[in-house]
């Protein structure tokens, strides 16, 4: 986005999903960035000697520094650039065995992790929750040694190899991106292997027993709530209070039984679900349409509506008809969570240890078991690898038993 940078223009402009730059028309070079949680931070944008692209961060933001300051030290360090000069790396050389590892995550780590990465928070609090006892060491001290005797700490306190292996790969991560980025001369524990993980993950979906348990809860709880509203009504009529909302004439209480049904029957995220939008759903043609900007795959894929879906989620429009996301939240904002009520639901339905996403294992296990090859379940899910999706490839023993059959011949 391009656009002459002053002090109405950062007074008016609303953060996005994802981190966002304005180019100034002013002065080329001139940049703010916007994140989602609004901060506004100014930088340059300069072409290096190997000719890459580079953004440098000015140190400042808006608007604790006025924007006509923040361009005239652009200004002078677009100058200096210009005259051979290179910010980023007499930057990188200054930090280059003193930056630690927390002021890595703090700096220019998280500020890549909250541009690419929509999990940044939940990701940046992960590391230092982690490594906190390494917090203040430079990235230059850290060796194999180290980590591997973290490791070794944390198998000891009980946890499992796949949780170590995966906070492993977050730290991994790291690593590379200063090596990349030339703050470390060489990956401090790239020479660790993985650990050996005992047996696969465990898929959990609903036997037909506990599906039927919990769909019997559902229409409990509609009924239940039903119930309720009227009694309360009724009590309000008699002391002439305002009646609350009616919800007779409603097919749904509210937001939960639709949700599940949608989720047990497109195995759409729960983070998809709660950011999905009227205008990706198309009831005409059956179609509703993850975008890529909410996707965890960050690619958009398109997934079929089931008659029940369909019928789902026509009668949840039909009444929300002034809302524009599909399960919004007070005041029409995205909905957080739907912890509470998800709780309830299955201790209703006596249904022990199931999270609301084990209900994208139950989709996928009912195809596979109806026949469904996996590589089309992988686009359903909208997995990037098959090794994701192989995890149910034992629920289709039909397949290697007609394998092993073909071993069979006259003799």
């Amino acid at each position: 986005m391009k656009a002459k940078i002053d002090r109405e223009l950062l007074r008016s402009v609303k953060p996005g999903a994802k981190v966002f730059d304005i180019a100034d028309t002013e002065l080329k070079g001139f940049t703010v960035r916007i994140t989602p949680a609004g901060a506004i931070t100014y930088a340059i944008r300069y072409t290096g000697k190997d000719g890459k692209q580079v953004r440098y961060s000015l140190g400042k933001n808006f608007p604790t520094t006025t924007v006509s300051d923040a361009r005239e030290e652009a200004r002078i360090l677009l100058g200096k650039i210009a005259g051979g000069d290179n910010p980023a790396e007499e930057k990188k050389a200054k930090t280059k065995g003193k930056l630690t590892l927390f002021s890595f995550i703090d700096g220019e780590y998280g500020d890549h992790l909250r541009a690419h990465n929509r999990t940044a928070a939940s990701i940046i609090d992960r590391l230092k929750k982690l490594f906190a006892e390494f917090g203040n060491k430079p990235l230059s001290e850290f060796d194999a040694r180290t980590i591997d005797k973290w490791r070794a700490g944390r198998i000891k306190d009980g946890k499992k190899a796949a949780t170590v292996n995966r906070d492993m790969n977050a730290l991994k991560s790291l690593f590379s991106r200063a090596v990349d980025w030339r703050l470390i001369d060489e990956h401090p524990i790239k020479s660790i292997k993985r650990m050996e993980e005992s047996g696969g993950k465990i898929v959990r979906f609903l036997t037909d027993d506990e599906e039927k348990r919990l769909r019997a809860a559902l229409d409990a709880r509609e009924l239940r709530d039903r119930e309720g509203r009227a009694r309360a009504n009724a009590w309000r009529a008699t002391r002439h209070y305002d009646l609350l909302p009616a919800i007779d004439d409603h097919h749904f209480v509210d937001h939960l039984k639709p949700a599940i049904l949608l989720s047990l029957n497109t195995g759409i995220r729960q983070g998809e679900l709660l950011t999905l939008r009227w205008s990706d759903v198309d009831l005409d043609l059956a179609i509703l349409t993850v975008r890529d900007e909410a996707a965890k795959s960050n690619k958009t894929r398109h997934l079929p509506l089931n008659d029940e879906a369909k019928a789902a989620l026509t009668q949840w429009k039909a009444q929300q008809p002034q809302t524009d996301l599909v399960f919004p939240g007070r005041e029409g904002k995205r909905m957080t969570e739907v912890k509470t009520a998800w709780g309830k639901l299955l201790r209703d339905a006596q249904i022990e240890n199931f999270r609301w996403h084990d209900m994208r294992h139950h989709f996928a296990s009912r195809l596979v078991m109806a026949g469904v090859d996996l590589n089309t379940v992988r686009e359903l899910l909208g997995h990037s690898d098959i090794k994701m999706t192989l995890r149910y490839a034992h629920l289709a023993p039909e397949h290697k038993a007609a394998a092993v059959q073909k071993l069979m011949r006259t003799l």
